[in-house]
């Protein structure tokens, strides 16, 4: 199993905590997404949309981070990351789509490179549209884990909303966004980086990969 990713992707992070949580072994191939090897031709015929992360496993290449951490959890079903109520499994979902499909997307390397060459947004412009929707974002999941929380996002185990939640709080500080006002979210983020699996995945602990020397932060 080949997990294709850079390593301050927060969709790629995601699905290296699904696999360090459930203790899957796999392989990490570097994707230096600031020289754009996404683009490349071996990195397009695995994921024409010329993304990370992409998952190569059983003759397959997977993308999408949800779907990649769906697959390993049928295929590997323990630790379980999802309720095993539908109307649970439906809370949790929402609250993943909520950081991947509302937040992230908005805030990704393309759409800053975009809005810096198309719009002429300057580094505060840019700074200011991220901080607007990870703020909007956040602020949902602090609702949600006030309504559904336990030691983690919904209920006391960690599950799918928590491997999304993690590398957006690293991102929200990357870019300087406060975080003091969602202290549900940053208990939770407290303690899964008290676990292994969740060192094992952390952008700091890849230094393994070819790329992490030459990348500022």
């Amino acid at each position: 199993m080949k997990l294709h990713g850079y390593w301050r992707s927060t969709a790629a992070w995601r699905v290296r905590l699904a696999l360090h949580l459930k203790g899957i072994a796999h392989e990490q191939v570097a994707v230096n997404l600031l020289q754009d090897e996404q683009r490349s031709a071996a990195h397009l015929a695995l994921n024409p949309q010329g993304l990370v992360p992409v998952l190569e496993t059983e003759g397959a290449a997977l993308s999408q981070s949800l779907a990649i951490i769906e697959y390993l959890d049928e295929r590997f079903p323990q630790p379980p990351l999802l309720p095993v109520d539908a109307l649970g499994r439906a809370r949790v979902r929402a609250a993943a789509l909520t950081i991947a499909a509302e937040v992230h997307p908005l805030g990704n390397l393309r759409v800053q490179r975009w809005l810096k060459a198309e719009m002429h947004a300057d580094d505060a412009a840019v700074t200011a549209w991220l901080h607007h929707w990870m703020h909007g974002g956040l602020a949902a999941l602090e609702q949600f884990a006030a309504q559904h929380g336990g030691n983690f996002l919904f209920g006391d185990v960690p599950g799918l909303a928590d491997l999304c939640l993690v590398p957006q709080l690293y991102n929200a500080r990357r870019f300087a966004l406060a975080l003091d006002q969602f202290p549900r979210l940053l208990a939770v983020e407290s303690r899964i980086a008290a676990t292994a699996w969740a060192h094992a995945a952390h952008p700091d602990s890849c230094a393994i990969l070819p790329y992490t020397s030459a990348v500022p932060n």
